[in-house]
């Protein structure tokens, strides 16, 4: 049935999103200092750029596919970098206070949040990889020639990946009211340097 196709997405999108990595702290912290909706966005954005690669594997465009993987070290660059960037201005910045805090009232944009993100996964082009060898594994690489089976494959993967992000945010922001502005200077600082390392990581492997 074609709506095997949507439920294998949704778990694959879930899979692919659940270890934590710059993308999950990124969405943490933010969960934590800017409230809910803007840790939402953030895994929103990356599930965006999750759907986008799994759409590469899925339709089997193969020379998209290819094109960006042998750009991989021009990408991994440009995200290095903009991961470094992340990791000092997460370091240095500052907490809210606790009218920001306590409220839901986000001193983040939500597309900010959202952006930054997505330009973020798609700037890691092993993604596709992983896609792609899921996808051969499961016999999906090619979805039957049926566009309608890709597109419901593509759904479920945005909706798995996006479904762990609301997970997430929702769990983290539970402990918000909890927080205070010195435990979150310390989660600030924390996740800089969590950051940082994965820039350095994604720039010299």
């Amino acid at each position: 049935m074609e709506t095997n196709f949507f439920f294998r997405g949704l778990l694959i999108g879930f899979s692919i999103a659940a270890p934590v990595g710059p993308i999950g702290v990124l969405c943490i912290r933010r969960t934590l200092a800017d409230g809910r909706l803007v840790g939402l966005a953030s895994g929103l954005g990356a599930a965006t750029a999750d759907a986008f690669y799994g759409s590469l594997a899925g339709f089997g465009l193969t020379l998209v596919a290819n094109f960006l993987v042998s750009q991989q070290t021009w990408l991994r660059l440009v995200g290095g970098i903009f991961l470094l960037y992340l990791g000092v201005k997460t370091f240095l910045s500052k907490p809210a206070g606790d009218a920001v805090r306590v409220t839901n009232t986000p001193s983040r944009g939500l597309w900010s949040a959202y952006l930054s993100t997505l330009l973020l996964t798609l700037t890691n082009p092993l993604t596709i990889l992983s896609f792609a060898a899921i996808f051969a594994g499961l016999g999906l690489a090619e979805t039957g020639g049926k566009p309608v089976s890709a597109v419901l494959l593509v759904l479920g993967v945005f909706c798995g990946s996006a479904s762990w992000w609301l997970l997430l945010s929702g769990g983290v922001s539970l402990l918000r009211r909890r927080v205070t502005p010195r435990i979150l200077q310390w989660v600030n600082r924390l996740a800089g340097v969590v950051i940082v390392i994965f820039g350095l990581l994604a720039l010299v492997l």
